[in-house]
């Protein structure tokens, strides 16, 4: 268990966000899988809670207005120094920015955008809130990966967000990318081609650590949600993908060595 850094490096992912229908479920959905407590934050987009573990911020999920029917899942946000300045690169890039720049109160100002391709990210400009501040525990996001297309033209859009160096996989038949800030890994992209389903279309997916994945997912299906690919052994560690109960998907690793 470790506490985050205080401040987030440009690009790093420094935050979750999940907005849905029905709040105080989904609180209880995560708070019995996760172990998550709540406190109230930002309401100027409506009902926001954060999620806390041993009193530290680890995700946030908010409540859509009623007459919002937007898909629900979970969106990583990217720290910046200038969320207006990102913002307008955003633009320039190719991007669209579907919310903000606009504070939060006094935690720091952010805004919603999607990559050419349709992907949703966030950005945030830390002010009181710094982000994640305990990762490597249970219930705590670990790992951020892009599913679309292709990857070349991602990389670029997101390199020129951030400045990323860009690791290609060695195999000929993955269409992978990671991308790394001062020589460590931040995220990952997959090109999936005509693999890529068509009812969710580019996205983010967020890891979050558990003690021990089979457990997690039987939980999972025990409060309501789906498993939507089963435990499995990948690089990382034991790892399943999963829905809550009001769909977003997010998937559950043991990370290797526990």
């Amino acid at each position: 268990m470790t506490e985050a850094a205080t401040r987030h490096k440009p690009g790093a992912p420094c935050w979750v966000s999940l907005m849905v229908h029905g709040l105080d479920a989904t609180q209880e959905f995560y708070g019995e899988l996760f172990g998550w407590e709540f406190s109230p934050g930002p309401g100027q987009l409506g009902p926001y809670v954060r999620a806390m573990l041993d009193g530290k911020e680890v995700a946030g999920i908010g409540r859509l207005p009623v007459d919002r029917h937007l898909p629900i899942a979970w969106t990583p946000y990217l720290a910046t120094d200038d969320a207006d300045a990102t913002a307008e690169t955003i633009r320039s890039c190719g991007g669209t920015v579907g919310v903000g720049p606009l504070d939060a109160a006094d935690a720091g100002r952010m805004a919603v955008a999607c990559d050419p391709s349709g992907a949703v990210f966030g950005i945030w400009q830390a002010a009181a809130h710094r982000g994640i501040a305990l990762r490597g525990t249970h219930g705590t996001p670990v790992w951020n990966e892009l599913f679309t297309q292709e990857t070349s033209s991602a990389a670029k859009f997101y390199q020129a967000l951030f400045g990323y160096d860009v690791e290609r996989s060695a195999s000929v038949d993955a269409d992978c990318v990671t991308l790394h800030l001062d020589g460590r890994p931040v995220a990952a992209l997959h090109g999936l081609g005509g693999a890529l389903p068509r009812d969710c279309g580019p996205h983010w997916m967020t890891y979050f650590e558990v003690a021990d994945a089979d457990e997690a997912v039987r939980r999972v299906a025990e409060l309501g949600g789906r498993v939507l690919q089963p435990p499995r052994e990948g690089a990382a560690g034991r790892l399943a993908t999963v829905a809550d109960p009001e769909g977003a998907v997010f998937t559950l690793v043991c990370s290797a060595g526990r």
